[in-house]
């Protein structure tokens, strides 16, 4: 389970998700939203889906082994949604309620992307497990990051080699190439669709100015962060 220590209460809390493809660098940028955002002295914690608190951690294990694959993408969409009930009660809404910034990494558009417009999951489906599972709890930013699957792949590659890891592949790394091209699709197609929520930001660039045209992106969003700042 995923959480950061917070620092001081801030006067709304924000909820910001991460979306994007396999192999874009997600997790890295939301701990270093958090790290800048604690330097503003913003409460904040991060997390992840699936996942986030003990019972979804179990749902995530059980997909991403593969164990649910042979159920269908009707069933995993299922899973997903049980494990985010979950986690919006247990742990984004208490932060929220409390004050505290809550960073995720993926949430209710992963399986917008994964299950509903890749894996052909019919929409009234998905937006009834949406509803139940987000309960309200709907992200006031989401950050999607964008680059060719292939380059992320690469890129994921490369990295692994560097650091001496054999390069093994979860229950969605494995699919086909043509299959992640799709995804992409999916997730562009979702920020175009919601464009008060959601911003793209290309991720073939490096680490640290894709971190400063996040921090840029969420500032813009959120004003009062430079204002405190200047206080």
């Amino acid at each position: 389970m995923l959480q950061e220590a917070p620092t001081s209460k801030a006067s709304r809390a924000r909820f910001i998700t991460f979306e994007g493809g396999e192999g874009v660098g997600k997790s890295t940028q939301v701990k270093r939203l958090l790290q800048n955002l604690q330097r503003h002295d913003i409460e904040a914690v991060r997390t992840r889906e699936p996942g986030g608190t003990p019972k979804a951690e179990a749902i995530r294990s059980f997909i991403l082994q593969g164990r649910s694959e042979s159920w269908g993408p009707g069933a995993e969409a299922v899973l997903f949604a049980a494990a985010r009930l979950d986690h919006v009660n247990q742990l984004i809404a208490p932060n929220l309620r409390n004050g505290t910034w809550v960073l995720s990494d993926r949430f209710h558009d992963s399986t917008r992307a994964y299950q509903g417009l890749t894996g052909g999951v019919d929409d009234k489906l998905i937006a009834g497990l949406e509803s139940l599972a987000l309960d309200g709890h709907a992200p006031d930013l989401t950050i999607i990051l964008d680059m060719d699957p292939e380059a992320a792949f690469k890129r994921v590659a490369e990295r692994a080699i560097e650091d001496g890891l054999a390069l093994t592949g979860d229950r969605f790394e494995k699919e086909e190439l043509e299959w992640h091209k799709k995804l992409r699709d999916g997730f562009l197609s979702i920020a175009r669709d919601n464009p008060d929520r959601c911003v793209v930001i290309s991720a073939a660039q490096s680490e640290d100015t894709l971190e400063a045209a996040i921090w840029e992106a969420v500032t813009q969003r959120f004003p009062e962060l430079l204002r405190g700042s200047q206080a």
